[in-house]
């Protein structure tokens, strides 16, 4: 899509720009001179100076912060000029254009499984009946990807990676920008998951994929059934997250993290190495390595145990007096 066409369709009058074909939709860091970037806050101004972005959405406010070799795209609302825009660079799941995909040998395709254009499939691994996978996926050797399991399209699997019944690897995560009148205007999500090697994913996980860049799963890591993890997240390695939990976007972890049971975490939150996550527990902070929590409000693990314990003790003492 040519940047004209991006201003005519923002209503905006494309004299003093120059045209040029834009690639997609990028972040800051990332960005090359044939990406679009976009700035709603404030705190991403410093970031400008080492974009090569060839153009960004900008309020009016913040017009004055862009650089020169970036040509700026002044409108009411970027974040959701952006939306609007990202329905443009979408995936194509399923284009049905493109090659045969890549089998290695030994591996199995049974039947009722639905295979995309240009995926590679790595020796001895198994889609089994139902499971469907997008197109350009990645799957390693030695994986299995059990029935009903959903792998949508350009996710990238290591070797040795089990994913497991009804699984949804690469779905876009939950993000909408909102207008004036209140309407939620998608934010279509073209970054990828990336899943590497001896992984397990349980049943019914949900594991969305970036808005854009990636969203990671590192060597080892083990996750129980159940089991939601947001765009853009990073799961460091030999991480456990057991059933139910919930990991809100952009949601970083050191490795050998530990979450109990339906545990969860609050968007752009880092949480270190070694720790361990009581089963509830709300994140809300960043969490410094080789430390225990639990609770909500999120205390250390100890502190809560105390907390609890004499919260026992004032409601059986106010048992006895009622």
């Amino acid at each position: 899509m040519r940047l004209f066409e991006i201003l005519k369709y923002l209503g905006i009058d494309s004299q003093g720009f120059s045209d040029f074909e834009v690639r997609g939709l990028s972040q800051l860091q990332e960005a090359q001179e044939c990406d679009l970037v976009y700035i709603d806050q404030d705190k991403y101004l410093d970031g400008l100076k080492d974009s090569k972005a060839g153009a960004v959405l900008v309020a009016q406010k913040n017009a004055s912060h862009i650089p020169s070799t970036m040509q700026k795209i002044i409108v009411p609302n970027p974040h959701l000029a952006f939306a609007y825009l990202s329905s443009f660079f979408a995936y194509e799941n399923f284009s049905f254009q493109g090659e045969d995909p890549k089998i290695g040998e030994g591996a199995i395709v049974m039947d009722g499984a639905y295979v995309g254009k240009d995926v590679e499939i790595g020796e001895r691994s198994v889609i089994m009946a139902g499971a469907v996978i997008g197109d350009g996926a990645k799957i390693g050797k030695d994986c299995k990807i059990y029935p009903n399991a959903v792998i949508y399209a350009h996710t990238e699997i290591g070797d040795r990676v089990y994913i497991h019944a009804g699984s949804v690897i690469g779905g876009d995560g939950f993000g909408y920008a909102h207008t004036q009148e209140g309407k939620h205007i998608k934010i279509f999500h073209n970054g990828k998951v990336i899943i590497e090697d001896d992984v397990e994913i349980g049943a019914n996980c949900t594991i969305d994929r970036a808005v854009f860049g990636e969203t990671r799963i590192k060597q080892g890591s083990k996750i129980d059934n159940l089991v939601q993890i947001g765009h853009n997240c990073v799961i460091g390695e030999h991480t456990i997250l057991v059933s139910q939990v919930g990991l809100a976007g952009s949601t970083t972890t050191g490795r050998n993290v530990v979450m109990g049971g339906q545990a969860g975490t609050g968007g752009h939150i880092h949480i270190g190495d070694f720790v361990q996550i009581a089963g509830r527990g709300a994140v809300g902070k960043n969490l410094p390595p080789h430390t225990k929590w639990g609770g909500h409000p999120l205390m250390e693990l100890d502190e809560w145990m105390k907390f609890y314990v004499s919260l026992r003790r004032m409601l059986k003492k106010n048992n006895k007096t009622q």
